[in-house]
């Protein structure tokens, strides 16, 4: 009976010194072994400060040691952002507070935050986009931070990091648990930090969401767009009733775990998805914080239905122009009555005037309104830019932004033809029609490298800005304008704004390509052409073979390199 009570009191009493004290993360809380392998290393590297102190630095500097081996090390930080130890000289032995990465994340103090910036927490994972040794493009890392307090007093964070790291369950539960602990702290001015890029709630395909006790979608920087939605009506590729499921179970037992079918941040086609949920309360306001992670393969396309290719669209539009031309405001009862010709699958045609009216469209809740102001999932003016490219590029042009599929609430790249038309009544209106997922053709990206080339000849370096916004027209599926100089220094780049300012005059692609010295050499000799190598995806690392035209520009006396490329 002794020996019972003496088990039981052992359990009770472990069980409250850890929500005292905190605690090494152990390896059983993790999935994956090389998950594992770093959290060992980070805690084996703290116990050695521990006992040693700064007598411990020396050992972490050992090239092919257990601390230090390829692309996987041990550095450390103290508390004031110092780099104490670091494989690369430009960072070690200087302080580092203010080191971001490419969205602008500070990763020094975002470490430090992690290890000490929370209540009962002395260690955490961090993730930021950092390129590996010897590259060029950033790619997620993730790290582990631990805050170890050695003999002489002092305080240090000890880390290392995975990249490209499989998402553990874990992280989603570290990020749910601190969102909801500065929800409790600051309410709804919390949600700010929860959809800032360069916060610490953001990382690869993982995200918090917030929902509020009457269903409606708070906080979800994956899918802004859903904001303001009611998604206890929404259903998931199953048809589950992924929400009310959450709503249960945060107010059943305060937190758990809820598994549905959701896309991926970027993707409209559904993958299955593990989601942490649990009940934070500010005041008298209570929320569901959530973050997950997903557990399947990555979603492959739909089987297509039928859809239109970008010869037969651009037909349908020249039809429905041809209709307006010679009937005007008398052919739109015609789209209604012969819907067959005008609509197929999600592919459908569409009239506005030159003020916004929608006056043509399948969809009850646009028709019939004023749309001047509509906007994509990134805030790109969708009418405006229908008007503006109308009126500039000879009455027709191609538009591309992000909007759902019919019957979708997940917003998908979509390409719209649009055709300026005057009919008998002296009024203009515009007809388009569009493609979701269109395949690149290189006409387009002629189009684009053209487009942008006169802007440059029109305005010279004042028009980078727009050429790299992504809300503007060059920055589209993952398609974009890049600009170098003839010495190789790249000004402008929409898909990887982190290269921009080097010389990449001797970067070689993944077959040994110059790949830069080519695209300058075709255009500086022939004025235009096309390149073929290999190169990244926007957000990805592994390169993919790439289709680039290249073409010369001047202003005044300087000379342009403006390109864009499509991946197959």
């Amino acid at each position: 009976m002794k020996k019972v009570i003496f088990a039981v009191g052992t359990v009770f009493l472990a069980g409250l010194l850890s929500t005292i004290l905190p605690c090494a993360a152990q390896p059983s809380d993790y999935q994956y072994k090389e998950t594992e392998n770093v959290v060992n290393l980070v805690n084996d590297a703290a116990r050695l400060i521990e006992k040693k102190g700064e007598a411990a630095f020396p050992e972490f500097r050992i090239k092919d040691s257990a601390w230090r081996r390829g692309n996987q090390y041990i550095f450390v930080l103290d508390a004031r952002g110092n780099m104490i130890i670091h494989p690369d000289p430009a960072l070690e032995g200087k302080n580092q507070i203010g080191l971001e990465d490419v969205n602008g994340k500070l990763i020094a103090a975002g470490l430090i935050k992690i290890a000490v910036g929370y209540k009962n927490k002395s260690e955490g994972w961090f993730h930021y986009q950092w390129p590996e040794p010897g590259n060029i493009f950033p790619e997620w890392k993730s790290v582990f931070a631990r805050s170890v307090i050695s003999p002489s007093g002092k305080k240090y964070i000890v880390c290392c990091g995975l990249y490209d790291a499989r998402m553990e369950k874990g992280f989603a539960v570290e990020l749910a648990d601190m969102a909801a602990e500065k929800i409790e702290k600051s309410g709804e001015a919390a949600f700010k930090d929860l959809r800032d890029p360069a916060g610490e709630f953001l990382s690869k395909d993982t995200y918090v969401f917030v929902i509020g006790p009457d269903g409606k979608n708070l906080v979800d920087p994956a899918f802004p767009s859903l904001e303001g939605t009611d998604m206890l009506s929404i259903k998931d590729a199953g048809g589950k009733e992924t929400f009310r499921d959450m709503m249960e179970t945060v107010k059943a037992d305060g937190y758990g775990w809820v598994d549905y079918m959701w896309p991926r941040p970027g993707d409209y086609i559904p993958s299955m998805k593990s989601s942490y949920v649990k009940k934070a309360v500010f005041g008298d306001k209570w929320f569901l914080v959530g973050c997950g992670v997903y557990t399947g393969s990555d979603p492959k396309e739909e089987s297509s239905a039928f859809k239109l290719n970008t010869v037969q669209v651009i037909r349908v539009v020249a039809d429905a122009a041809k209709l307006l031309q010679e009937k005007g405001e008398n052919g739109f009862p015609e789209f209604k009555k012969e819907v067959e010709r005008w609509e197929a699958g999600d592919t459908y045609i569409f009239v506005l005037d030159t003020d916004g009216n929608m006056i043509i469209h399948p969809d009850p809740a646009i028709e019939g309104k004023n749309q001047i102001d509509l906007k994509d999932a990134r805030g790109r003016p969708i009418v405006r830019m229908f008007i503006r490219k109308t009126s500039e590029s000879g009455g027709t042009s191609w538009t591309h932004y992000l909007w759902p599929k019919p019957g979708s609430i997940f917003p998908t790249w979509k390409s719209t033809f649009v055709k300026k038309v005057s009919v008998p009544s002296g009024r203009a209106y515009i007809v388009g029609c569009g493609i979701y997922n269109m395949k690149m053709e290189e006409k387009f990206i002629i189009d684009v490298v053209d487009e942008a080339a006169a802007l440059i000849e029109k305005e010279g370096p004042a028009a980078f800005d727009l050429l790299r916004d992504k809300t503007g027209p060059f920055v589209f599926l993952d398609t974009y304008i890049f600009v170098d100089t003839p010495e190789g220094v790249e000004v402008v780049n929409g898909g990887f704004p982190s290269v921009e300012g080097k010389n990449i005059l001797d970067f070689r692609d993944a077959n040994g390509k110059y790949l830069t010295r080519e695209c300058i050499d075709m255009a500086l000799k022939n004025g235009t052409g096309w390149v073929d190598y290999f190169w990244p995806k926007p957000g990805e690392a592994k390169p993919s073979k790439k289709h680039t035209y290249v073409k010369k520009v001047e202003y005044g006396d300087e000379t342009f390199i403006v390109a864009c490329g499509a991946y197959f």
